[in-house]
């Protein structure tokens, strides 16, 4: 809900108020945005239009606005008009330098005249139940109606459930110069998410050089916010670093590399250092974009803090025609006084519903196989149907073909650019072994990477002009493999044409899209010396067109993007892409903490996560099959291994994690999101009426009689039955121990060994319980013991380092 009085505005959640006004001198004052301002009952009033209510905003602005009546020493006074007004102390909704706020800037301009100096001030605001969408960029939109009052149940909803999403676009003006900049606000009630963006447009006759742009500035006013991020490089993403900001400024950004990035994802959050998983105020930031990114907490001498978030301004350049616009990403943000898990749901459902979109967005996602560390790239088509022919057998829904299956693509020094199936490798083609895969009961996907091209590659010899180099200079390359200039309209015209061929080549109901390098030598031969700068801004638009085109055209196929694992894990790919391959990482234990990062502000269901082999083929690391199952099923889950290299007792169990995956998938991939504590996770159904929960062991202590798994999200009033997943367990597993029990002496993996375990199965432990969801997520439920050295029983468990439970939960109607 959006309201206005007069130039007071409120943007109104069911649980945040995010308030401004427009001061005197025409500056926008940023007053509060935060805990909501308004009870349900004046929520409900205003949704009726009650202007007396209304005229309550002017006395609410009263209460909260900076109470500046003296001039500041060394300070700017904004003008003589103005007097004593001076921008440096002011909490403001958007900045630009050279009138006295000498803070971090939203804009950066360079006119004509060579002055920098911005003063945009308030023209005209304009309120609207339409959702616009940026032209050149990926943003966020709503289909969801009026919530309940659509399904005629106004009476019994609370009064956000009958809100809608709406737009607030506010216009200025530069005093000085021909310019004007939209900032527009989208508001979200029910996830309690409102969106920025901004557009600069040139209404003079002289060109504008666009230094800077960002999306987002919020000022807070107080300082000693701390600042959390992610950060990683290849294969172990979104590591969580927190920084306390009492002075200075702390930056999270992607400086160089060309992708939003594994080395610094550009979702953050914002909270006070005694914010917990459960309670205190906490913010959280996204942007909408794929590129290079800058976000910075900065606090003054003042004790303001100001946080923005944007383009990264380094590298970046934009040269703005008369006439012309330039579109900022659009930036996401999200306020709970519910602590980080409060954030991370509602950001969750924000980005389930108005980010993903297209036919996937609210269906379960199949399970999949993929062969990539099955054969890499050494197989033919038998090998792949023999390992399909397994997969069908075990349940599993989809078998996907990786690298290698197009041109002369043996290794990864050539072929990329190629779209051509390898009939030495597939001599019935794409469209033959489809048939085949879909004849035993399942669908098949396919591995493409367009952006790229190889030197030794067809497509290269017939179109060097189309790759990303400087003529003349060495190239530095990544994986042996070039990018090639999508900025250029007749290279994204090839790529979305090749696909289109392939894509309609064969029953396709699933791509992988990859893009394995960052950038480097930035240069296209199409853009004047003056705008190289614009490259690399200029090669997203590029790219979303592309998948804007493609998707549109093909839009049951479910893509998932990938760039070398979660190299680019962000809201502009899942514009497009419902779900993104998380990390190449597949060992276990690094993916809790992969998964963990991701969590605090992406769903279970946009998150690619595998079962493989061991010794794992990222870190030689060995974990029980059942850990490695446990843990990718809070994702979009599948196999990523030869399943007919498995033992046959491996085998059966990979059936019967598909079947419980099965039963439990929608829990999973659309359930709400809890972060127990470091090794647990668990989700709960929306109608709260089952969940699941993973306890982890990162490290085995004897004696552990005293374990209980303490819930969170469970309905208070209802009565549950907990059961955890029960597996068998390998005598192998207690090694020489077989000795205490056996009338002969066993040879420790011998052959006498071996057969024991072949032919004589151990039930793990079996833990039952009903109770309320107001005990358990109070008190817990005590589980049954762990071995501790000194005996083995039908209710001990075995929970050796590295090993994992799952618990579920179903509510008792």
């Amino acid at each position: 809900m959006i309201l206005r009085n007069g130039n007071i505005f409120l943007l109104q959640t069911k649980g945040s108020s995010y308030f401004m006004q427009v001061l005197p001198s025409g500056h926008i004052e940023h007053i509060h945005y935060g805990a909501s301002l308004i009870s349900d009952m004046q929520y409900e009033k205003f949704m009726k239009n009650e202007s007396a209510e209304e005229g309550l905003l002017s006395d609410m602005a009263k209460v909260l606005e900076i109470k500046h009546k003296n001039e500041g020493g060394n300070m700017v006074v904004y003008s003589k008009e103005s007097y004593p007004l001076c921008l440096e102390v002011m909490p403001l909704e958007m900045s630009g330098f050279g009138k006295g706020d000498i803070r971090e800037p939203l804009v950066e301009l360079t006119f004509a005249d060579g002055s920098s100096t911005c003063d945009f001030l308030f023209e005209s605001a304009e309120i609207s139940d339409e959702l616009g969408s940026l032209e050149t960029l990926p943003s966020s939109y709503d289909d969801l109606g009026k919530g309940a009052e659509s399904a005629g149940e106004e009476d019994k909803a609370a009064p956000w459930e009958k809100d809608h999403a709406q737009q607030l676009t506010i216009t200025l003006k530069d005093t000085g110069y021909d310019i004007r900049l939209k900032m527009i606000y989208k508001v979200y009630p029910e996830c309690d998410t409102i969106t920025r963006s901004a557009v600069l447009i040139n209404d003079g006759d002289a060109r504008v050089k666009v230094d800077r742009l960002l999306s987002n500035q919020i000022d807070f006013q107080q300082s000693g916010y701390q600042l959390t991020s992610f950060h990683g490089r290849w294969a172990d993403e979104m590591g969580q670093t927190v920084s306390v900001c009492n002075a200075g400024k702390v930056v999270n950004e992607e400086l160089a590399a060309g992708e939003s990035g594994s080395r610094s994802n550009p979702f953050t959050m914002v909270s006070m250092p005694d914010t917990t998983e459960t309670a205190g105020d906490c913010y959280g930031f996204n942007l909408v974009y794929s590129g290079n990114h800058y976000s910075s907490l900065s606090s003054n001498g003042t004790f303001l803090s100001r946080f923005v978030s944007g383009i990264q301004p380094t590298g970046f350049e934009w040269l703005l025609e008369a006439g012309e616009k330039f579109e900022a990403p659009e930036a996401v943000m999200t306020y709970s006084g519910r602590g980080f898990g409060g954030m991370s749901r509602s950001m969750h459902d924000f980005v389930r519903k108005h980010i993903v979109r297209g036919v996937w967005r609210d269906k379960e996602r199949p399970i999949l196989i993929n062969n990539w560390e099955a054969t890499y790239f050494n197989f033919n088509q038998n090998s792949l149907l023999k390992i399909a022919k397994e997969a069908s057998k075990a349940g599993i829904e989809l078998f996907v073909l990786d690298d290698g299956w197009f041109g002369k693509r043996n290794d990864d020094h050539a072929g990329l650019g190629d779209w051509i199936v390898n009939t030495k490798k597939l001599p019935d083609g794409l469209g033959g072994l489809a048939e085949k895969i879909n004849a035993m009961g399942m669908k098949f996907g396919l591995w493409v990477e367009p952006e790229m091209v190889n030197e030794d590659s067809d497509l290269f010899r017939a179109h060097p002009e189309w790759a990303v180099r400087i003529p003349g200079r060495s190239h530095s390359v990544g994986r042996t493999q070039m990018i090639l200039d999508l900025t250029r309209t007749d290279v994204q015209d090839y790529i979305i044409d090749a696909l289109s061929k392939v894509f309609s080549s064969a029953n396709i109901s699933y791509i992988k899209w990859d893009m394995n390098r960052i950038f480097s030598d930035r240069f296209s031969l199409e853009l004047p010396a003056e705008r190289m700068k614009e490259f690399q801004h200029r090669y997203y638009i590029g790219l979303y067109r592309i998948m804007g085109t493609l998707t549109k055209k093909f839009p049951e196929i479910l893509f998932e993007g990938c760039s070398a694992g979660g190299n680019r894990f962000d809201l502009g790919i899942l514009s497009f892409f419902p779900q993104i391959w998380a990390s190449d990482d597949t060992d276990a234990v690094c993916r809790m903490d992969i998964q963990r990062g991701y969590s605090y502000g992406y769903p279970a269901n946009t998150q690619g996560a595998h079962v493989s082999a061991v010794p794992n083929h990222q870190t030689l690391h060995t974990v029980p099959l059942e850990t490695r199952f446990s843990v990718a099923a809070f994702g979009c889950f599948g196999y990523e291994l030869n399943l007919g290299e498995l033992s046959e007792q491996q085998r059966k169990q990979v059936a019967d994690q598909v079947e419980f995956y099965k039963k439990w998938r929608k829990v999973f991939q659309f359930g709400d999101f809890y972060r127990l504590d470091k090794y647990r996770f668990m989700v709960v159904s929306k109608d709260k009426s089952a969940a699941v929960a993973l306890i982890f062991q990162k490290e085995s202590r004897p004696n552990n009689d005293y374990l209980a798994l303490k819930t969170m999200g469970l309905d208070e009033d209802a009565v549950y039955e907990v059961a955890n997943r029960q597996v068998s367990v390998n005598i192998k597993a207690f090694g020489s121990l077989i000795n205490t029990m056996a009338p002969i002496h066993v040879k420790q993996d011998g052959i006498i060994h071996g057969i024991i375990a072949r032919h004589y199965k151990m039930n793990g432990e079996k833990d039952e319980a009903v109770a309320t969801g107001s005990m358990l997520n109070s008190c817990g439920v005590r589980l049954n013991p762990d071995y501790g050295g000194t005996g083995y029983g039908e209710d001990t468990r075995m929970f050796r380092t590295g090993d994992a439970r799952l618990y579920v939960f179903a509510r008792v109607e």
